[in-house]
């Protein structure tokens, strides 16, 4: 369901963003921003948060309402960045975004990093660390860090709880 793009509001983004203490914020932000970019929202999205290889941000399992962070990516983040809330929700944020696009119906890989710098761009404008992160790559937060030390065993996938409120109802 698409409608017309409002005007963006980057220093209220900004402070949201930079502000967010969940991912459930993070991804209203997320969904917030794609609505004010290209008129576009999907609803009843789900998170699990899994240990995936580090060269794997995030993905969305086509043909459902999943997706699928890299805990163990955050993790390192966090435990590494003196910066650690702003740091942690732009590089959210942007993994989140990427994949909603994906779910939004955008397949192409060259095609979503284009509208995910669109979005961060129009959102945050061009200083942001959230478009610095949607132009450069979110991979440039590990460019200190020694990834080899960065080794941790396998957790169970975990569903996040309250990511996304739902006013639809749903019989089983």
């Amino acid at each position: 369901m698409s409608k017309e793009p409002a005007e963006p509001n980057p220093a209220g983004f900004t402070k949201r963003l930079d502000n967010a203490g969940s991912y459930a914020e993070v991804w209203q932000i997320v969904k917030d921003t794609v609505d004010i970019a290209f008129g576009k929202r999907r609803d009843s999205m789900m998170l699990f948060l899994d240990d995936l290889p580090l060269q794997v941000g995030a993905y969305y399992p086509l043909g459902t309402n999943n997706i699928v962070l890299n805990r163990h990516l955050v993790d390192i983040v966090e435990a590494t960045l003196s910066d650690k809330k702003t740091m942690v929700n732009a590089l959210v944020y942007n993994l989140l975004l990427h994949e909603y696009l994906h779910a939004l119906g955008e397949l192409s890989e060259v095609e979503v990093r284009r509208q995910v710098l669109v979005v961060a761009r129009k959102c945050f404008g061009e200083e942001h660390i959230a478009t610095v992160l949607a132009k450069k790559s979110p991979w440039i937060l590990l460019k200190d860090v020694p990834l080899e030390a960065a080794v941790a065993p396998k957790r169970i996938m975990q569903i996040v709880r309250n990511f996304e409120k739902t006013t639809s109802k749903y019989v089983v």
